[in-house]
């Protein structure tokens, strides 16, 4: 089972990181690999922003139902085309859905696949 991680970290945490890493970079020591599929946050609002029930309903749709493409998937989740659509560009940009242009006929559509079973939380105190 493959799982992708969110993680909700004070900015300030997320800060220290990022100037240990440029250092590390700066300096020419090696760089510890973190999780390589994770996503963060500074807030639970802001992940309860991104991680909408009707994302979260687009991920298990594409996992369980496998859409032919991004059209069949808006008529899966009775939802419109545009709305599902950006939706899906949200999540791609994140890592979380990946888009295969396949042909079909003289044009190629977008088929929407994700690579995970679940998503894991992680809150730092």
């Amino acid at each position: 089972m493959k799982t992708v991680s969110f993680s909700i970290r004070p900015i300030d945490d997320v800060m220290d990181d990022f100037a240990k890493t440029f250092e590390a970079a700066r300096t020419g020591r090696r760089i510890p690999k973190g999780p390589r599929e994770e996503v963060g946050f500074t807030s639970i609002e802001a992940a309860r922003n991104f991680l909408t029930r009707e994302r979260l309903t687009l991920l298990r749709t594409i996992r369980t139902r496998h859409p032919s493409s991004l059209y069949e998937l808006a008529k899966m989740v009775d939802r419109d085309f545009k709305n599902v659509q950006e939706d899906i560009q949200i999540l791609e940009r994140h890592g979380l859905v990946q888009i295969a242009k396949e042909p079909r006929g003289r044009r190629k559509v977008k088929v929407p696949r994700v690579t995970f079973d679940e998503i894991a939380l992680r809150i730092a105190i």
